[in-house]
């Protein structure tokens, strides 16, 4: 048996996450480190997955297996996270420590993962887009059997009044696995967690919804294995999730009889080896994925953006639904400020954001100011709010790497809007840029963005002029030659690829070698019906349909250019997405 290292990461919040290393046993100095990594199931920890590194009988990979968050060895309160998305952007870290401790890159690793730890694995590949080598999932929890009727809203509901609290697993160990010593061995683990919190717990169905309805957005090698008897989740999701992956290289296992410890049922042997075939069968071949590039004009976004700019069928229920929202908006734009601007200007104008940013509930009355509210708090502008977050972020995280080098930052926005995030970027920042240019196609943004940059008294470095985002020429002959490029809220709002692969080759002309971009993106959205159906664009007043883009479209596009993705910010609820790429030399 191979003996295990005892080691610990630090996640970005400085939490010290224990995990344990099993180093390859053969080795070729000449070849790339290969490694599998291994996610353990909900109340568990990694010393229960510890015997599939014999198992799976890979000498020559290196096996990481940590302790999440609140888990085994690895702190926090025993079942708990600060969320879903924590946990899941945990997973990065993790590959980011393994890569920069361990030298072995993100597309020489496989994950094998079980139960709730396949559905933060599951969440990972779906909202960052690693360019891992293969996944192999297990009786993924999306969707656990609670039992009790309307368990789910109802623990909502308690949560609402009593804020976070903690339920206990009702699952038995004899229901888990049909190996006695797997059994005993669970009874009697003092590391075994059998609480996990309502925070965790609705997190994880939150997030399984999302993923299994926008499966096809996984490009990821996938090896899904099915327990034919499972007590604690259901098959249905499994076999929907399966049906929608997008990867070409995909597979499913149904295995009669099986518990839902799928990896320590006592008759796994089989399991085991379709898993490893899987494994080194997807090593054995260099990493490939499709090309996204023409994804605007085929494939599942594009059929997607297309039904909804569809008109519906005159006076049918959906249309009369829709035409009775437009009508209530359009009443409660007489009263609230946020909504009229949005009427005025376009849902997705400069102004709009810059008033979402401020977040300072305004209208004529206090009914007015309720319905503004109300607007506010919407989960797109609650995701607007916390993506000028991340922005910032990389912002300084960029002007850091920057000055670490002894080089100018020198910023350009392209399409800035009001500019307001790249100006409160810079609180606290010294020293400051040498230059800032913010540019923006609307006149309005130009005038009120020049007028932020004097209230900010910035005006000896930065200026606002108007200019094209999308005019090659134009960018690439940008002065002075910025270090720091960003592009936020722009290519959303753009479904033609084309136009976006410009721009994109413009900023790589401009842009310094070694320089960086900052970008955006929407892989997901729970309101895009609304947003077409509803509200009308900066457009002329168009209806405001949107394309989205999947994480690894996005990166495909950057990559195209001449950027290298180093690091990505995600919100809780997966809906925007903000990178930062570096200039290949």
């Amino acid at each position: 048996m191979r003996e295990a290292q005892e080691l610990t990461f630090t996640t970005h919040d400085g939490v010290e996450l224990f995990y344990r290393h099993w180093p390859a046993v053969t080795q070729d100095p000449a070849e790339p480190r290969q490694a599998v990594l291994l996610f353990h199931r909900g109340h568990e920890h990694s010393g229960r997955i510890a015997h599939l590194v014999d198992e799976l009988d890979l000498p020559g990979f290196d096996f990481f297996a940590w302790d999440a968050r609140g888990h085994g060895k690895s702190p926090g309160e025993r079942g708990d996270s600060p969320s879903f998305a924590t946990s899941a952007r945990d997973v990065q870290t993790f590959c980011d420590h393994i890569g920069a401790t361990h030298r072995i890159d993100e597309s020489d690793i496989a994950v094998v993962a079980q139960s709730v730890g396949a559905v933060i694995v599951s969440t990972w590949v779906h909202d960052y887009a690693p360019r891992i080598r293969s996944l192999v999932l297990a009786s993924p929890a999306f969707k656990v059997k609670l039992y009790v009727p309307f368990a789910r809203p109802g623990l909502a509901l308690l949560r609402k009044f009593r804020g976070n609290f903690f339920v206990n697993s009702y699952v038995k160990a004899q229901f888990l696995s049909h190996d006695p010593e797997r059994v005993a061995s669970y009874d009697s683990d003092p590391l075994i967690t059998k609480a996990i919190s309502v925070n965790v717990l609705l997190g994880l169905y939150e997030a399984a919804d999302r993923v299994v309805a926008d499966a096809q957005a996984i490009q990821v090698p996938t090896q899904l294995l099915i327990s034919g008897s499972d007590f604690v989740v259901q098959r249905k999701p499994q076999e929907q999730f399966f049906e929608r992956l997008g990867s070409l290289h995909k597979e499913k296992h149904i295995l009669p009889g099986f518990f839902h410890d799928t990896l320590g049922e006592k008759n796994r042997a089989p399991a085991i080896a379709s898993a490893r075939r899987f494994i080194l069968q997807n090593f054995a071949h260099p990493l490939e994925r499709p090309s996204l590039l023409e994804a605007d004009r085929l494939g599942a976004t594009c059929a997607e953006a297309e039904s909804l700019a569809t008109p519906l069928p005159h006076n049918s229920p959906r249309d009369l639904y829709w035409r009775m929202t437009r009508a209530s908006m359009r009443f409660g734009s007489t009263m609230s400020d946020g909504v009229k601007l949005g009427f005025d200007t376009g849902f997705d104008s400069g102004s709009t954001l810059d008033y979402v940013y401020r977040n300072i509930p305004t209208g004529t009355s206090a009914l007015g100011r309720m319905i503004d509210k109300n607007y506010l708090n919407s989960i797109g502008w609650r995701g607007i709010r916390q993506r000028k977050l991340n922005v910032e972020e990389l912002l300084r995280l960029a002007m850091g790497k920057l000055r670490a080098e002894n080089r100018e930052v020198r910023i350009v926005d392209i399409a800035a809007g009001h500019g307001r995030y790249i100006l409160e970027a810079l609180h606290g920042v010294n020293p400051l840029p040498e230059s800032i240019l913010l540019r923006d196609y609307s006149d309005i943004n130009v005038r009120d963005g020049s007028a932020l940059i004097v209230e900010k008294g910035l005006g000896d470095i930065a200026r606002f002029v108007k200019g094209d985002a999308f005019d090659r020429q134009d960018l690439a002959a940008l002065e002075p030659k910025p270090t720091l490029a960003v592009v936020s809220g722009l290519y959303e709002l753009f479904a033609d690829n084309q136009m976006v692969g410009n721009s994109l080759a413009g900023l790589a002309e401009a842009v310094e070698p070694g320089g960086f971009l900052v970008y955006t993106g929407q892989p997901w959205h729970p309101q895009l019906e609304l947003i077409a159906r509803a509200l009308t664009s900066h457009r002329a007043g168009q209806a405001w349909v949107m394309r989205r883009r999947t994480q690894a479209e996005m990166d495909q596009l950057v990559e195209a250019a001449g950027f290298r993705k180093i690091t990505l910010r995600v919100d809780e609820w997966g809906i925007f997405s903000v990178s930062l790429a570096q200039r290949v030399q």
